[in-house]
């Protein structure tokens, strides 16, 4: 009796290229806006057909990787990142966690408030006069709105606030758990009272950004996310039918 054969469990050929491009550009060998090698030469690297090349270069492009153009002087570039694009991606691959583990309001929550706390405090250090009169055209009366026409300038006040830190970085990786928390969660279930308390914080939360008082920003930026804490846990057990 012959032993079975066990699965080829190689990746195809043109993932492996992909991954061994992306390796070169994260090793900083490409950088944005370089070209990458043309197919043949690719090709003759790798010792595969121009096809699985171009496979390669495509599945890099779905992955906002490289930009390919044709013509006389086109060619596959490094891209130059986008942070709307990470943005999105990890949006995207939180909300499908939030699906497939018991990942808690709680959890979300608590790297909210590590994030999104600090972000006060520096915005009311680093937060110029374009950045508060944005923060003030964000605020919204509940009494005069729609509850679901709350969420928009809820998400576009906290995006303000986020950016006045002057952090890049930390918008990029904090509007992810923001978004979860209010698309997944938040969005059509609250009730209408909770919106009353959001801009009482809002407007406490400006109020010391204006005064730049760094402490007092963090700690109404604490409170507020404390306040938010019984809505959304609520929420929660409603979602998953405890």
């Amino acid at each position: 009796m012959t032993a079975e054969r066990a699965p080829d469990r190689r990746a195809p050929a043109y993932a492996e290229i992909a991954a061994s491009l992306r390796d070169r550009i994260i090793a900083g060998e490409f950088k944005p806006g370089d070209r990458l090698p043309i197919e043949p030469v690719l090709s003759a690297e790798h010792g595969v057909s121009r096809s699985t090349v171009r496979e390669a270069l495509r599945l890099l492009a779905s992955q906002n990787l490289v930009t390919t153009t044709r013509g006389v002087a086109g060619g596959s570039f490094v891209a130059y990142p986008r942070p709307d694009q990470i943005t999105e991606y990890l949006a995207t691959s939180l909300n499908l966690l939030t699906l497939d583990t018991r990942i808690t309001v709680d959890q979300l929550l608590e790297i909210r408030e590590m994030l999104e706390v600090p972000a006060a405090g520096l915005a009311a250090l680093r937060g110029d006069e374009k950045g508060l009169a944005e923060l003030r055209e964000s605020l919204f009366d509940p009494s005069a709105l729609d509850p679901a026409e709350t969420f928009a300038p809820n998400r576009h006040f906290h995006g303000v606030l986020l950016k006045m830190a002057g952090n890049p970085f930390l918008e990029v990786v904090t509007q992810p758990v923001f978004r979860v928390l209010n698309e997944r969660f938040l969005r059509e279930n609250a009730p209408a009272r909770f919106w009353y308390g959001v801009d009482h914080d809002h407007r406490e939360i400006l109020s010391r950004i204006e005064a730049r008082d760094e402490a007092g920003a963090r700690e109404a930026c604490h409170a507020h996310l404390e306040n938010l804490r019984e809505t959304y846990t609520s929420i929660d057990r409603t979602r998953l039918g405890d």
